[in-house]
């Protein structure tokens, strides 16, 4: 029915009423909205930062998805503050602000963290928008109303993850850390109220003035090598085999998990550039999460579990490195280092990224990385559709239609990342072509030379490895075209 229609609301005595006497066109909704969208903003930033400490496989997935729907949070504030006459979305906000977001960002443990973005200030934000919506008219301002909703929905959802999470991980809190949140919540009035801006003490993004550091290694509960070594097989059959790829492909998404906590530490290091970036970012990174769970998912379908292929980082030499030097320096077998390698490489903190490698991480994935791998992903989901494994091609497709987005977004950002880093941007193409021809020719040579000497014999620990996984997927869905389809191109890098 036309709320025109509808009988006129009844007068609620304890309603807030957003103007005054003295007010011109701005109803104090304008600057409560801008409070909120910096919390919610420091509720993103503080995800990004404890994130790459999140380990369970589960729960990374998670994580990631909060960082999507914490730019969602962000950007429908951001769209109503900028609806009301006169609304900057970016209006400096108290430094009281800051003071509370940077006091929960430095907890003494991940878990201590956990409390104090899920519960401390969850709950005080859904406290606030619960209140709001109950008090002001419902329908003068009913579009923040609507948002409030939408937004208490997404919070919902966190919540719901955070408590079954803290049912898995019992936590004893840290009273000290809590009871300074927990202050400062009250010194910021639980929310309800904006906090008066002094020039001289505007709030900097939460952390920027901290030396808080993100974890340097993503943190890991599955192996991160495998049973087997089987990937030089599958390098030198990429092209020959389309078995190998389906292998391939499976356990290459799986791989991309590990972008989403490389994208952690961009979101946290790239505070001085444009919202709009930190939203197309958090939605590259939450589609590359989504790449890995469907990359593990057809790997499950196949009967192959991680602790059999392992789930290595892409900065596994590192990794490798640090671990050997943990074995050596403290007479540890090497093997009991890598079981306890969430343990031992926990103290190592990750260099902030400068805002030339930033640059550089941009454009390597975008220009690079992705951009080198349409040829092949559309070949594979052509040749998967037409062997009738469809959920392997629906797999691809999901991919090359988000790619095609990211792709865009480096071509939309590298220019201002440039500006920013005083690096020279006119002939990215150019070079990023360049580079893909040097990947792919060391691809090339690579495969060449493992066909030429990897051992293909019955008895071969390695070589059997692979021909079972090889097996298993086979036995699990045949391909149609196993024995017919034509070779195809070399596997780019």
């Amino acid at each position: 029915m036309s709320t025109l229609l509808a009988a006129p609301a009844a007068p609620v005595a304890t309603r807030t009423v957003l103007i005054d006497s003295d007010s011109k066109q701005k109803p104090r909704t304008l600057d409560l909205l801008n409070d909120w969208q910096y919390l919610e903003k420091s509720m993103h930033r503080l995800i990004a930062a404890w994130g790459r400490e999140v380990a369970e496989w589960r729960d990374k997935s998670m994580i990631h998805r909060h960082i999507w729907d914490q730019a969602e949070c962000v950007r429908r504030l951001r769209e109503r503050v900028e609806q009301f006459p006169g609304g900057k979305a970016d209006a400096p906000v108290s430094n009281q602000l800051e003071k509370l977001a940077n006091t929960a960002l430095l907890a003494p443990t991940l878990d201590d963290a956990l409390d104090g973005i899920y519960e401390l200030l969850l709950k005080a934000l859904v406290g606030a928008y619960g209140e709001y919506t109950a008090k002001v008219h419902p329908v003068h301002d009913a579009p923040t109303i609507a948002l409030l909703h939408e937004i208490n929905q997404i919070k919902s959802q966190q919540w719901l993850w955070y408590r079954d999470y803290r049912r898995r991980h019992p936590h004893q809190a840290d009273t000290v850390y809590r009871a300074r949140v927990t202050a400062l919540l009250t010194d910021c009035g639980q929310f309800r109220v904006p906090l008066p801006v002094t020039r001289g003490a505007e709030a900097q993004p939460a952390g920027v003035a901290t030396d808080f550091r993100l974890s340097r290694f993503s943190a890991r509960t599955e192996p991160i090598r495998p049973k087997l070594p089987f990937m030089d097989y599958v390098r030198a059959d990429f092209a020959t085999s389309i078995e190998a790829r389906r292998l391939f492909w499976a356990y290459g998404y799986m791989l991309e998990k590990n972008l989403p906590d490389d994208q952690l530490a961009w979101l946290y290091y790239g505070h001085y550039m444009p919202w709009q970036w930190h939203h197309d970012i958090s939605r590259h990174l939450w589609d590359e999460s989504r790449h890995g769970d469907s990359g593990y998912s057809r790997l499950c379908d196949f009967g192959i579990s991680l602790e059999e292929v392992g789930f290595p980082g892409y900065d596994q030499a590192q990794r490798d490195e640090e671990l050997k030097k943990i074995s050596a320096d403290r007479g540890l077998p090497l093997e009991e280092v890598y079981a306890r390698q969430r343990e031992l490489l926990a103290p190592f903190r990750l260099e902030p990224i400068t805002r030339e490698l930033m640059y550089q991480h941009v454009f390597m994935i975008g220009m690079v990385a992705e951009t080198g791998h349409f040829v092949v992903k559309n070949e594979g989901y052509v040749d998967f559709k037409e062997g009738q494994d469809l959920e392997s091609a629906e797999m691809m497709l999901f991919d090359i239609i988000d790619e095609t987005a990211h792709v865009q977004y480096a071509h939309t950002w590298l220019p201002l990342l440039a500006k920013h880093a005083g690096a020279d941007n006119n002939d990215y193409r150019e070079r990023a072509a360049k580079v893909r021809e040097e990947y792919q020719a060391n691809a090339n040579r690579l495969a060449g030379e493992l066909g030429g000497k990897l051992p293909r014999t019955a008895g071969n620990p390695g070589f059997d490895f692979y021909q079972d996984l090889l097996g298993r997927i086979r036995a699990a869905c045949p391909l149609a075209n196993a024995a017919t389809c034509p070779p195809r191109s070399p596997k780019p890098m």
